[in-house]
């Protein structure tokens, strides 16, 4: 089984700027986030045999807060690289931004930004190479909120671009894992019963 997590909250995250690859580590909040999320996922009795991450700190961070189950960092699992809009005030985002976010399932990345379709490809390798693992162990995999959409997207062949309107929050957690047909199931929301 795995289960997909967003960072906890960052200073940037809370000024509301486009954070991508700046390696920023979690503030209060995100590591109280972090905390919580480990303790409701230890309380379901869900016990993580092995981590992946982010290589960035705030994904790592979270990780670590979670479980202190062996940690791997994967370049495969960091957030879109927004090139020169990195940084931007999101309550004021330049035009070309706004249209691609406006409906980023129709709308190409602006010139200089990691196009949607790298992200899924890049999160279809990654999750394809611990395929074997997600069907034999429990895993978690700490990333950033539009490298964990391009998770999704891969997943759910018949989403039709859905995942990338979808709002996913700090510590948000999804699972999904292998099943009994071989293939990947459908991913969820977590919710602790």
């Amino acid at each position: 089984m795995i289960y997909l997590v967003r960072h906890g909250q960052t200073a940037m995250n809370r000024k509301k700027l486009l954070q991508g690859r700046s390696d920023i580590p979690l503030n209060e909040e995100g590591r109280k986030e972090a905390l919580l999320t480990g303790e409701r996922l230890k309380k379901a009795g869900i016990v993580f045999d092995r981590v992946y991450s982010s290589p960035l700190v705030r994904a790592a961070e979270t990780a670590e807060l979670i479980t202190d189950a062996p940690l791997f960092r994967d370049m495969r699992l960091i957030e879109m690289d927004y090139g020169p809009y990195e940084g931007m005030d999101l309550t004021r985002p330049l035009p070309e931004v706004m249209t691609f976010f406006s409906d980023f399932a129709r709308n190409p990345a602006p010139e200089g930004m990691e196009p949607l379709e790298d992200v899924v490809r890049r999160l279809g390798f990654f999750l394809e190479d611990i395929r074997e693992e997600a069907g034999e162990k429990t895993i978690l995999v700490s990333t950033h909120a539009i490298a964990m959409k391009g998770a999704l997207e891969y997943l759910s062949k018949d989403s039709g671009g859905s995942w990338w309107s979808r709002y996913i929050g700090n510590c948000a957690v999804y699972r999904t894992g292998i099943g009994e047909d071989g293939s990947w199931m459908v991913p969820a929301i977590w919710e602790q019963n």
